[in-house]
């Protein structure tokens, strides 16, 4: 397996429990649903913490990937709902 395919299994993996996470905090779920909301919480989450210039004080680099997507998830559920209603 070359290095690009395990690095973006790693980040789909990263989105799913992100989503999963998240799905469990605020209701719903699905694996396709936790795997976009997931994907595209990474990269809102990673954007945020990014521009309030906040770094998450963990030593494990996974976990705290998996922390800021999550946080992300949250935010695009929450703007989902709103938008949809």
């Amino acid at each position: 397996m070359s290095v690009g395919m395990q690095e973006l299994l790693i980040f789909l993996a990263i989105g799913l429990v992100a989503g999963w996470l998240a799905g469990l905090l605020l209701g719903g779920g699905g694996l396709l649903r936790n795997l976009i909301v997931g994907v595209i919480g990474a990269f809102v989450g990673g954007w945020l913490l990014s521009v309030a210039n906040i770094s998450l004080p963990i030593g494990n680099v996974l976990v705290s990937q998996i922390i800021t997507a999550t946080i992300g998830a949250i935010v695009v559920i929450i703007v989902a709902r709103v938008v949809a209603n």
